[in-house]
Parts: C-alpha cells; sequence; structure tokens
C-alpha cells in the first residue's frame, strides 16, 4: 500500500483499519477492468465531519468528548451506517467502517451509499442522563449533514434502540417536525421494525447456512465458536443453536469459556441476566485462556466483537473450515492469507453481516411509506436478499478463480464506480 493512498491528514506510520481497507482496494483493483479508472474515489472518503460534544456532567462540571461522522461514498444513495460509542474510537476507525458500509450496502444492492459514526468515550463510565446529553449534543453536532434523504445512522457497539430514540427526538426537534426516517434501529412503538434487533446475527446464519451446503457441511452438529456474546454474536448462537448446531466455545471481555458437548446460549442469556461479567461463573462450561480461544477445535468460527482480532499472529491456531465475520473488519489482509492457505474459507463482513443493514433498509422504507410489515415478511425478505446476494458472490468467486472477499468487492466496488462514472463530475 502506498502512502499517496492516504489522505494528508492521516500518519501513514498509524493507519490502523483505514490501512486494511485499502489494501483491501489495491487486491481487487485488478479485476475492475476499465472501472478502476475510478477506485481512487474509494481510497478518498467524500466527508469527514470531526466535532466537539460539550456535556454537562451530573455533578456540574463539562466534559468534552470527541465525535465523528464520515460519508465515505454516497453515489448509490443516503449515507448509512451505525454509532458506536467507545472509548478507543479514532477517525481511521470510522473511515474503514464507512468504507465498509459502502461496499457493505453495494454488495447486497441496497440503494444506499457508506456512513459511520462514532463518540470516543465510555458510556459505562456515565449516567443515563449524562448518556443523554451526550447523544443529545453529537446529533445536534451532526445534525447538518445527516437526514431521512441525507445520512440515516443506525446502532452499533455500545448504542441501542434507547440511542436511537434520543437521536430521532433530537433531529426531529430541530426540524420542527417528527422524522422517523432520520434513524434506524428505533423502537418498535416509534417506528422501529420487527426483526432488527436480531438482524445481523440472522444474517450470519442465513449466509453461514448457504455455505455450509455448499462445502457439504451438516448443519446439525456443527461446532461453533464465537467471539463476543453482545447483540450479534448472543442472537447467532440462538439462532445457530436452535438449528441444530452446537455452541463449544464463547469469547466475551469478560473472558472465554468452552464446552466440547455444547453450551445452550438461551440458558447461558438467562444466567447472565443481563451482566455479562458473569460469563466466567456459568457452571456449564469450562474457563479457558483467551488466547486458547482461536485454536478451539470447531467447524465454523464466528467473530462478532471488534476489529483486527484474527491477525498473522494467530491465524495459524485457526481449525476452522468456515469463518463467518459477523463484526466489521476482525481479519487483517495477512491473516486472511494465512486461513486461505490452510483451506479455511472466509466469509468477509460486507457480505456475513449485512443483515442488520438489510433490515434497517426494510424499517427506512417502512418510515416511508407508513406500512409496517409482519416479523415472518421481515425475515423472508431478509433470507431472500442475502441467499441472492450469497449466490451471486459464490458464482463470481468460482468464475474469477478468487476468494469470497475479493468477489464480494468485485461485485460491490464494479456497482459503485458504475454509478460514479456515470454520475460524472460537476461542476
Amino acid at each position: 500500500m502506498t502512502t499517496a493512498a492516504l489522505p494528508s491528514f492521516i500518519d501513514p506510520a498509524r493507519i490502523g483499519p483505514w490501512g486494511m481497507f485499502l489494501e483491501q482496494l489495491e487486491r481487487v483493483e485488478p479485476h475492475l477492468g476499465p472501472l478502476a479508472a475510478w477506485i481512487d474515489t474509494l481510497r478518498h472518503p467524500k466527508r469527514c465531519l470531526i466535532v466537539d460534544v460539550p456535556v454537562r456532567m451530573d455533578d456540574g462540571h463539562i466534559r468534552h468528548f470527541e465525535g465523528f461522522r464520515v460519508q465515505h461514498n454516497l453515489s448509490r444513495g443516503p449515507g448509512k451506517g451505525g454509532v458506536r460509542f467507545h472509548p478507543d474510537v479514532t477517525l481511521s476507525e470510522v473511515m474503514a467502517l464507512s468504507a465498509w458500509m459502502t461496499v457493505k450496502n453495494a454488495a447486497v444492492n441496497l440503494p444506499y451509499g457508506g456512513a459511520k459514526g462514532g463518540v470516543r468515550v465510555n458510556p459505562a463510565e456515565l449516567s443515563m442522563a449524562e448518556l443523554e446529553r451526550l447523544t443529545r449534543r453529537y446529533t445536534s453536532e451532526i445534525g447538518s449533514i445527516i437526514g431521512p434523504d441525507r445520512d440515516i445512522p443506525a446502532p452499533d457497539v455500545n448504542t441501542n434502540e434507547q440511542i436511537m430514540a434520543w437521536m430521532m427526538d433530537t433531529y426531529s426537534i430541530n426540524q420542527g417536525s417528527t422524522q422517523t426516517g432520520v434513524v434506524t434501529g428505533k423502537p418498535i412503538s416509534m417506528g422501529g421494525s420487527l426483526g432488527r434487533k436480531d438482524a445481523t446475527g440472522r444474517g450470519c446464519y442465513v449466509v453461514a447456512r448457504e455455505a455450509m451446503q455448499r462445502l457439504g457441511m451438516p448443519m446439525e452438529g456443527a461446532r461453533i465458536a464465537i467471539q463476543g456474546f453482545g447483540n450479534v454474536g448472543s442472537a447467532a448462537a440462538r439462532i445457530f443453536h436452535d438449528a441444530g448446531a452446537k455452541i463449544v466455545a464463547i469469547q466475551d471481555a469478560a473472558g472465554t469459556i468452552a464446552n466440547t458437548n455444547g453450551i445452550n446460549p438461551h440458558a447461558l442469556l438467562g444466567f447472565l441476566n443481563g451482566n455479562p461479567r458473569a460469563l466466567l461463573d456459568y457452571p456449564e462450561a469450562e474457563a479457558i485462556a483467551n488466547a486458547d480461544f482461536w485454536g478451539v477445535d470447531c467447524d465454523l468460527l464466528l467473530p462478532a466483537a471488534l476489529e483486527n482480532q484474527i491477525t498473522a499472529a494467530n491465524a495459524g491456531q485457526v481449525r476452522a473450515k468456515l469463518i463467518v465475520e459477523g463484526a466489521n473488519g476482525p481479519t487483517t489482509p495477512q491473516a486472511e492469507d494465512i486461513l486461505n492457505a490452510n483451506g479455511c474459507t472466509v466469509l468477509p463482513d460486507v457480505l456475513a453481516n449485512a443483515g442488520g443493514v438489510t433490515v434497517s433498509y426494510f424499517e427506512w422504507v417502512q418510515n416511508a411509506s407508513s406500512f409496517f410489515w409482519t416479523e415472518k415478511d421481515i425475515h423472508d425478505r431478509l433470507d431472500r436478499v442475502l441467499t441472492e446476494a450469497f449466490q451471486g458472490i459464490w458464482d463470481l468467486a468460482a468464475a474469477r478463480k478468487v476468494n469470497l472477499r475479493t468477489a464480494t468487492y468485485i461485485m460491490a466496488c464494479s456497482r459503485v464506480l458504475e454509478a460514479r462514472a456515470l454520475r460524472g463530475i460537476y461542476p
């Protein structure tokens, strides 16, 4: 990767997740034909907004938090992407996440561009009142670039439907009218969609099911290890378990547990009762070292935490035949080379975790029409969208003799760059 591909305000020695995205672009560029002439479009985010978020704390003093909203590409439609509250949020990370949203939306053919947002904060250290004031001030600060037809935020790490309710209300107050379509992932009572909460985890299951059928891997009895037991990981665990698979290991911030006979995710969730720190106390599993998680004997590995988890340092330990990326950017390019060489198939994040944004799209459409669908409708439409996207990408990978990530990027980047070329440059 050349430093010429980096925006001038990014230190090339500390490029982080954005560097991963740029390397992924370099790998797909030779496969884009004439459209490769436009690929620099994807190397430069359309708009990066950095905002100061001052918040009056409960004790009366003022704290300042740094917030971001990045719109990577809007050639195919309004920006779409979540907002995360995390102490490690950086501009490099948000840029990369917005770029992966561009690719993800195009990969499943949603009429969106890519965007992402974040605030560098540990929400666990805030009271509910402080969290509300933070959310509302951040929404006001980015209010000039978001909107139902401009850029639509959604939940991500450490944000949820309550955060979305505050964001929608703040934006609506500033606009002078209720704007339900400005965010997705809202409470059902405020125009949210049925099926949204489990959508990302359900999407992981759908594409995994399709891949397993083609790889000759039966679902019944399949051994699955899951990193991350939040919204995505726990939903995926429940759905895989109910389909007959065995969850043999779970890793979360609290640590790692394993049971070769399987962990019942429904029972585990009941035991945790909203307290993830109790994971290691679960009596039906054994605590193991975090480093040993990667070498757990399993058929399918589902990283559903944060980016940069599977690296060149631990990829050689992975024994799974299939990796399904529930998180964004969990596997570095160097690690993927090792995995591929060892016969492991990787279902890339921009396809595997697209269930969330797909149902967000359904929510947005329902808000625009003020007509709402049943949960069965949501599940059926999600299954159809992801199955068709998977089939096209699988066939393209076979035809071009490339891995699934490269095939996904060929499909998605071609759609984005074709739109960019047809729209041209103005003025």
